[in-house]
């Protein structure tokens, strides 16, 4: 699996850069982000981190990254 660090925006907007589309949706009442790097992904893995980012991966590459608790974030 690719590690990603999430403690630098310097960090992970490389990663962000090298896909050509990023399909986002919100959902106010979970307060929850979802990031897709692919369209039509079917995650096989996922990760929690200690920042409540859940990473999804298909065939050991990033597809999405869920961010719990959105809006409480700065």
């Amino acid at each position: 699996m690719e590690a990603i660090e999430y403690m630098d925006i310097k960090v992970v907007l490389p990663y962000f850069l090298k896909h050509k589309n990023v399909w986002t949706s919100y959902d106010e009442q979970a307060d929850v982000l979802y990031v897709r790097f692919k369209e039509n992904a079917v995650s096989d893995d996922s990760e929690m981190t200690d920042d409540d980012l859940i990473i999804r991966y298909e065939d050991g590459e990033v597809v999405g990254i869920t961010v719990l608790n959105a809006s409480k974030r700065k």
